[in-house]
């Protein structure tokens, strides 16, 4: 099966894999984005100047624009919306407003669609957030999770709540959907505000012997490499018994500390350094990984490429790409 994809934050970190794996599967990609969090670098570029991959800037908030963007795509890929501990703290009432105001553009879009087979709904794992802080949550945890919303008042509510009230416009829209829960994806080109990156960075900048701080060492995490959540997306589109779930996208096992993920990341740099280990951080959850049962299941798929590997290659690419030549990379 092949035909036209748009992805909407086309030029984040989970659009621009997922549009260079489909692009090799033949599908034609329109990659749409502001470029509030996606990057115009090197590698984006490369990607569109093949002839079956290209970018429209656009802004996703007026409606207009949004249906200028053509009505023959067959699969929707929503992955835009305002995200960061910055932008949550800082503006919490654009972050629900506006990521529910996108969605809602994208679904008219959506509808005008002539030959839609299905729209894709980038959700979030904070969306449990409130039944780890209230109630007794499984780990590793399953889609089923009762959701449970943290205080109102909280501007960290805002994020998880624009995702949860997306989750429910989906069911709502009478559109073929398919809505996944991305858990820990990581890789090449991602952005610094992230643990791996980030520790790769410090590890690099570090003079040898010296100390490493670790925020929530004993905090654990499952991570999944990027080419694995994209693999799984792809099978997603394949396999027609995905239209309408709500599917964890990610990995259960292992689950590691953030302290042996900053041990791997000084391994793969290769400096002798230590360790110091600093508070937790606020909001942190103790541990966060998906049950993966249900999409493995559907799929006949599990996460391949180990936490070692991921974290090499993406030294690599950072290395290369940011670290040695001062380039950037999305957000």
């Amino acid at each position: 099966m092949t035909g036209r994809v748009l992805i909407t934050g086309g030029a984040g970190f989970i659009g621009f894999h997922l549009a260079k794996r489909l692009a090799k599967e033949g599908y034609e990609i329109c990659l749409a984005d502001n470029y509030s969090r996606g990057a115009l670098d090197p590698s984006l570029q490369r990607l569109t100047d093949k002839n079956s991959v290209r970018l429209v800037e656009v802004d996703l908030l007026d409606a207009e624009q949004t249906l200028r963007l053509g009505a023959e795509y067959s699969i929707i890929f929503h992955l835009a919306a305002i995200i960061g501990v910055r932008h949550v703290l800082q503006r919490p009432y654009d972050v629900l407003a506006q990521n529910v105001k996108i969605l809602d553009n994208v679904i008219v879009l959506a509808r005008h669609q002539r030959k839609m087979s299905r729209l894709f709904f980038a959700s979030t794992s904070e969306v449990y957030a409130g039944t780890l802080k209230y109630f007794s949550l499984e780990v590793p945890t399953p889609e089923t999770t009762p959701l449970a919303v943290t205080a109102l008042e909280s501007p960290r509510t805002s994020y998880m709540l624009s995702k949860i009230m997306g989750e429910a416009m989906l069911h709502q829209s009478g559109l073929p959907f398919t809505i996944f829960r991305p858990h820990n994806v990581y890789g090449p080109r991602m952005g610094m505000a992230h643990v791996i990156p980030e520790q790769l960075r410090n590890a690099f900048g570090a003079e040898e012997n010296s100390v490493v701080p670790i925020h929530s060492p004993t905090h654990k995490r499952a991570f999944c490499y990027v080419d694995d959540a994209v693999e799984m997306l792809r099978r997603m589109i394949l396999e027609s018994k995905t239209i309408g779930q709500t599917l964890n996208l990610g990995t259960e096992d292992p689950e590691v500390t953030i302290r042996e993920v900053v041990e791997t990341c000084i391994a793969v740099v290769g400096k002798s350094l230590r360790l110091e280990d600093r508070p937790d951080t606020e909001g942190s959850p103790v541990r966060r990984a998906p049950n993966m049962e249900r999409l493995s299941e559907l799929i006949h798929f599990r996460a391949e490429v180990s936490l070692r590997e991921g974290i090499d290659r993406t030294w690599h690419w950072y290395r290369d790409n940011v670290f040695m030549s001062g380039g950037i990379s999305a957000q």
